[in-house]
């Protein structure tokens, strides 16, 4: 028998009497609370509250029409009255929830979550204590208490916001099934109601809680009742063509497609496999894309390319550009049709609607601790946002809680590495090597125990992720390695490989740079949780450099080969800096200002360093530093659009660069050190130029990996250079170079001074076959490893 459950809205007068008892419960509609019986006046004695008190479920709705005479009056059932409404205050679907809670609570445990002698004891309890948790029966299992707890959040912005997502745990605890219930012989079972009994007699909503109920009714009395064998782990493994993006894939919500990115014989783009399917599919026009995220209703993609944030709709195909993000770190959608995402590797997150629109800032930095908001998910309620937060020192980074509503970003976990939250209340978080699932309180502000869920599974140190995603149904995918194993290899021209400088690294090796004569590599490299600089010799032998607890990399050599430039964080902000080859020297600043900066180039006459700024009006641009004289640095190029990886000329009159200005990398050739005239050098797309050391050749990644060289002279005018047509001279996996969008990283390559040879930084083969795994039930196996 489903009865009115009354009012949960406060309303202001005129509205109450210009309406009626009509309007009265038509306004009653968003936000109603439970009232189970009142209408029929039934005293409930299978009810209790405690022996000998009236039942508080009758508390009328509105006792008189005098009772309406202020603005803000509450009305509503007391026993089922949320926080919010005991308050006075304006409420919405949310005080539902909070209802529906306490329905669920008495059916389990045969009494009410708050009790009192008058409503008045009530409403006082509501506000101010917490249910009584102990009264659960064992035999509940973990997911319906955590659902419980979620529903009877006082703060309404931190309860789950849509009785879909109760809804799902319920059906999802009903397919896992109870676990058996220990015999005891310290007393005997209290003898409880049958849920489906107590249901009947309690619960009424409004249309859309009445199906909730009306599906949650044989879902509780299952679990009351003998269950079958929780379902076992069930697992499949989905091949993928060859990738170095091996951390760049996605889960549905629906858990019923994946979508990852690989290159396979061509450009690196976004592959949508079906689970039900055995073959995948590129999608075109995602060529260099990285990092897809799905929509919440399964038909969209967001994803960043070409130094942008871009959505794609599976159904037709259509891509269309949201917003600039020229470094993508994540992105989320949420039902309510809103994106929040990371633009670049350093800065706030950003919101934006799906549609397009103006981006604008959804967190604040705090600059004393942070550099870095990155890897955003969304809540089920979809306004909490949780991130991590970093700025490359380990013991700075963490797992915050964030809301679209504003405030102040709270700490959940210490953590170096982005978690994901998985229904019904964890966070998965990749440490040590394996998959771990912490469970989350109902406020989110402690985190239990960790419990293992799969190992190993890979982590790309160099972007703080690692490589699992997880659907709102609960499956859950991962690869047990990423492209973390490198090796800087020497190929020819023809791509054939004649030697090697060290041997495989998984120590996060980027940015390879050789010195003035070839005899030494710096490179940056992450050991034991530090990212510092060091060299390598011709034999491989490493020599660390720096030693700070900061984010030291982007090393370049100055013309003498004695000191090397270097960005840090050590001040917090990424600032430039300069030190001794040979490690353990004096380590000296060379600019300090709150941008972000990497340096790029030292121009052979050393009287230049080009450098990289990351700016908030116009993205990211290049700088150059007097390193002699007073003079203050100045732009070289700098506009709306992103440009990055410059190299001077070797005779320092002309800085080669990669921007997006067309709508798509390609690389240019402008004077320097004033600006001046600029040329276009590739024709179908470019980034990361390299000059010969004679400067009569320019090389270039082109968008399917492949290394390019162009002939470049002076022309007779001497007004600029006369360039050939790109020559393709070989394709080698690259780090980043097959799916690289614009200045992602630095160069992965170097040029040897015979313009001959190329020391590549490449990804090791073993990691670019790592197929996918697919876990279902993965949360059926928690409780077993807990008592473990």
């Amino acid at each position: 028998k489903v009865l009115d459950f009354g009012l949960a809205k406060a309303l202001d007068t005129g509205a109450l009497l210009r309406g009626g008892a009509a309007s009265v419960g038509q306004a009653g509609g968003a936000g109603t609370a439970g009232k189970a019986g009142a209408e029929a006046g039934v005293h409930r004695p299978d009810l209790p509250g405690r022996p000998g008190l009236p039942d508080l479920s009758n508390s009328p709705t509105i006792t008189s029409p005098a009772m309406l005479t202020a603005t803000g009056m509450i009305l509503g059932t007391a026993a089922y009255m949320s926080p919010e409404q005991a308050r006075g205050k304006t409420v919405d679907k949310r005080a539902d929830i909070w209802a529906f809670g306490c329905v669920l609570f008495e059916a389990l445990t045969g009494r009410r979550p708050f009790d009192g002698e008058d409503s008045t004891e009530v409403l006082g309890a509501i506000v101010r204590l917490e249910p009584q948790w102990g009264a659960l029966p064992s035999d509940v299992p973990p997911p319906i208490r955590t659902l419980l707890q979620s529903c009877l959040i006082k703060d309404p912005r931190r309860r789950i916001a849509d009785i879909s997502t109760a809804l799902f745990v319920l059906d999802k605890a009903a397919s896992l099934g109870a676990p058996p219930v220990a015999a005891s012989t310290s007393s005997p079972p209290t003898s409880r109601p049958k849920p489906l009994a107590r249901l009947a007699g309690m619960i009424s909503f409004a249309v859309a809680a009445a199906v909730v109920v009306a599906m949650a009714v044989p879902t509780l009395r299952h679990l009351r009742e003998t269950s079958p064998p929780v379902p076992p782990e069930s697992r499949l493994e989905i091949n993928t063509p060859a990738t170095d993006q091996l951390a760049s894939f996605a889960v549905s919500p629906d858990g019923l497609q994946v979508v990852f990115v690989a290159s396979g014989d061509g450009a690196s783009r976004i592959w949508l496999r079906s689970l039900a399917t055995t073959t995948a599919q590129p999608l075109a026009g995602t060529e260099g894309a990285l990092y897809p995220f799905w929509s919440p209703d399964n038909r969209s993609l967001g994803f960043f390319a070409d130094g942008k944030l871009k959505r794609i709709d599976l159904g037709g195909g259509l891509i269309r550009v949201l917003a600039e993000a020229p470094y993508g770190r994540g992105g989320a959608w949420n039902r309510g049709g809103v994106i929040v995402f990371a633009p670049s590797t350093t800065g706030p997150l950003l919101r934006i609607a799906a549609s397009g629109g103006a981006a604008v800032p959804a967190t604040q930095l705090d600059q004393t601790h942070h550099t870095s908001h990155r890897w955003p998910q969304f809540l089920p309620d979809g306004e909490g946002v949780i991130f991590l937060a970093a700025n490359g020192r380990e013991a700075a980074n963490g797992i915050y809680l964030g809301s679209l509503l504003g405030g102040v970003p709270k700490l959940i976990l210490a953590a170096d590495s982005a978690a994901v939250y998985a229904a019904p209340g964890y966070l998965l978080v990749s440490e040590a090597g394996g998959l771990l699932a912490r469970a989350l309180s109902p406020s989110l502000s402690e985190v239990a125990d960790s419990v293992s869920v799969a190992n190993p599974v890979g982590q790309d140190t160099s972007v703080f992720r690692g490589a699992f995603a997880v659907s709102s149904t609960g499956v859950l995918a991962y690869r047990t390695t990423v492209s973390g194993r490198r090796q800087l290899i020497w190929v020819d021209r023809n791509g054939r490989r004649t030697g090697s400088v060290g041997d495989p690294d998984d120590s996060g090796l980027l940015n390879p740079t050789l010195s003035p004569l070839g005899e030494r590599v710096a490179v940056q490299r992450t050991s034991q949780g530090n990212q510092d600089i060091w060299t390598l010799d011709r034999a491989g032998l490493p020599t660390r450099v720096t030693f700070d607890r900061a984010a030291d990399g982007f090393p370049v050599w100055s013309p003498d080969g004695r000191r090397l430039a270097f960005r840090s964080n050590r001040q917090t902000a990424f600032n430039l800096y300069e030190t001794p080859t040979g490690g353990g020297g004096t380590v000296r600043p060379l600019l300090e200002s709150a941008q972000t900066k990497f340096p790029l180039d030292w121009s052979a006459d050393g009287r230049f360093l080009l450098y990289r700024v990351l700016d908030t009006k116009t993205g990211s641009d290049l700088w150059a530093l007097p390193l002699t004289g007073k003079a203050e640095p100045s732009a070289v190029v700098q506009t709306p659009f992103e440009e990055d990886n410059g190299e001077i000329a070797p005779d320092g009159r002309w800085v080669a660069y990669d921007s997006n200005e067309t709508g798509r990398f390609e690389v240019y050739v402008q004077s320097f050190p004033s600006p001046g005239r600029k040329w276009q050098i590739s024709t179908a797309g470019g980034i990361a130029p390299r000059w010969r050391h004679d400067g009569q050749e320019l090389f270039y990644i082109a968008p399917d990996g492949a290394l390019m060289g162009v002939p470049l002279r002076p022309s007779a005018d001497d007004q600029g250079p006369v360039r050939g047509a790109p020559a393709r001279l070989f394709r080698v996996p690259i780090a980043y170079g097959g799916s690289i969008q614009g200045g992602n990283v630095r160069q992965q390559y170097a040029v040897a001074i015979d313009g001959q040879h190329f020391l590549v930084n490449t990804t090791i083969n073993d990691s670019l076959e790592t197929p996918i795994t697919i876990v279902q039930n993965w949360q059926g196996g928690l409780s077993a490893r807990e008592k473990r």
